[in-house]
């Protein structure tokens, strides 16, 4: 149990709290963790480090509950390459959607900021140039 982490330790390391750690397990995404034998506290040896590493990277990448419980399920199963290239085909997808998303409501703020800089100026011709850029934008959402 030396080279086993606790639960403070694993909390640290994968950047999940506790709380997280405990549900995680209670719905079946740790598998098995072990408990020291005198004070029943949980240990997390190498298996279970590395999944939890695992799901901290998927859940980092936006990958729902359901997401990466279907990734524990498909790695039990074995042989399931094509089933877990689609989802993470799929979990691409939804990542470059909102990385559009996100480059939109950039390109907006941006904008944004060039307008009260035109109007801090006193710059006509440029505050009205932005405002037909950022109504543009505007479009796009």
């Amino acid at each position: 149990m030396e080279d086993m982490l606790t639960i403070q330790e694993m909390s640290r390391r994968s950047g999940f709290s506790e709380a997280t750690l405990r549900y995680y397990e209670r719905i079946g995404l740790l598998g098995a963790v072990d408990r020291d034998s005198a004070s029943g506290h949980r240990r997390y040896d190498g298996g279970v480090v590395e999944r939890v590493e695992a799901l901290a990277c998927l859940r980092s990448s936006g990958m729902s509950i359901d997401g990466m419980r279907t990734y524990v399920r498909l790695l039990g199963e074995g042989e399931a390459a094509g089933e877990l290239r689609d989802l993470f085909a799929e979990q691409a997808g939804h990542l470059a959607a909102e990385l559009d998303r996100l480059r939109v409501r950039l390109e907006y703020l941006q904008l944004k900021a060039q307008l009260w800089d035109a109007r801090s100026r006193d710059d006509t011709a440029a505050e009205a140039e932005t405002v037909r850029e950022v109504q543009e934008v505007v479009r796009a959402f």
